[in-house]
């Protein structure tokens, strides 16, 4: 296993290749990057993004379809699903504190290897 910066640099590089108007989850990311246990550090690797990356952070979210809060009253959340939408994703308010969801049997991104755009895992 390599260290943390690697994972970050995967994250970033396996995120680019989320395709328009699909989502992934943290977890799954964290598995082609070859750090299956590590999705809270892919989360927090994408939450430090600056607020004009090129990085499609927002097609990243938990792997059961929701948007994860980020401590911030809501606004970030509203944000990725502003993305989303503008994406031609679908993204449902479920009642009550439910929060906002994607169907990952629509939407979702989950190959098992990156084909030719495969991440170095040495």
């Amino acid at each position: 296993m390599g260290d943390i910066a690697d994972l970050t640099a995967k994250t970033y590089e396996i995120t680019r290749l989320i395709p328009f108007g699909r989502v992934t989850s943290y977890g799954h990311i964290a598995k082609l990057a070859g750090y299956p246990t590590y999705s809270r550090h892919v989360g927090n690797a994408l939450k430090a993004l600056p607020p004009n990356t090129d990085i499609p952070w927002q097609r990243v979210i938990n792997s059961k379809g929701m948007i994860s809060p980020r401590g911030d009253l809501g606004l970030g959340v509203a944000r990725q699903k502003d993305r989303l939408e503008n994406e031609g994703v679908e993204v449902i308010t479920l009642v009550g504190n439910g929060g906002e969801k994607v169907d990952l049997r629509l939407f979702g991104w989950f190959p098992e290897t990156l084909d030719g755009n495969q991440v170095n895992n040495e």
